[in-house]
């Protein structure tokens, strides 16, 4: 981008350097984890001192947009995806209300058996084996969340449906299976290797877990769900009231 700071316009330099990152971060590249260009370059391009830079790039430092990495630099911070505890969303809703555009990076659909908390959810027995569905999403090029879905048995799904579609959309057309109550669970814990590995982060970092337990109009468990999050790309928000 080729903009410059102007000494003699109204607007303070610090300012018109903010708005010059805000334009410059709206770009793929730096939109996908590219670096920021380092504060010498800027500061020169911009014919302003590294201090002046410096008091742009913390404004949006503060504000959630740049993330510094020492040692490594800067770059823009994943736009978080906030879960409201008044209403649920399937997770793709979530990134359609948002604006983003749902990528899948790893798709598998196999049988396996159900965790103890899904067999009690769905009335069967510990050792059941039932259709379960791993997905490994995000935005493009950002992998942040990865699930592992289970589904009650009286419903006939198979692997030859199209997970690509969104999920809830398909359970309605296919099988009359209407969603409306979503019970979580929201947990933390530490990245091990696995998860690591799929969301390029370290291990040990930080990962948000939230269990669902989702229900029919007729109170019929229709999926057992858990989803790992990143946990600086996802923002549980709850609201209590006083009546």
């Amino acid at each position: 981008m080729e903009i410059q700071t102007e000494p003699r316009a109204k607007q303070p330099l610090h300012i018109q350097a903010e708005y010059f990152l805000r334009q410059l971060i709206r770009q793929e590249e730096y939109m996908k984890g590219a670096r920021l260009p380092n504060e010498v370059a800027l500061a020169e391009q911009l014919n302003i001192s590294r201090n002046t830079l410096r008091q742009a790039i913390n404004k949006l430092v503060y504000e959630g947009l740049l993330v510094r990495k020492k040692k490594y630099g800067t770059t823009v911070a994943m736009q978080k995806v906030s879960g409201d505890a008044r209403k649920w969303m399937s997770f793709s809703q979530e990134m359609k209300c948002l604006g983003m555009t749902v990528q899948n990076f790893e798709l598998h659909v196999s049988k396996k058996s159900v965790p103890e908390d899904a067999a009690t959810f769905f009335g069967v027995a510990p050792d059941s084996r039932l259709v379960c569905l791993e997905r490994l999403r995000g935005q493009p090029g950002q992998p942040f969340v990865y699930f592992i879905s289970y589904f009650n048995p009286e419903i006939p799904i198979t692997s030859d449906e199209d997970f690509t579609k969104p999920l809830y959309e398909q359970l309605e057309q296919n099988y009359g299976v209407r969603v409306k109550t979503s019970k979580e669970m929201i947990s933390a814990m530490a990245a091990d290797s696995v998860l690591a590995e799929k969301f390029e982060i370290n291990e040990g970092d930080p990962i948000l877990v939230r269990k669902r337990f989702v229900l029919d109009g007729n109170g019929m468990p229709v999926e057992y769900n858990v989803g790992y999050y990143r946990a600086d790309c996802f923002t549980y928000s709850i609201e209590f009231v006083n009546e």
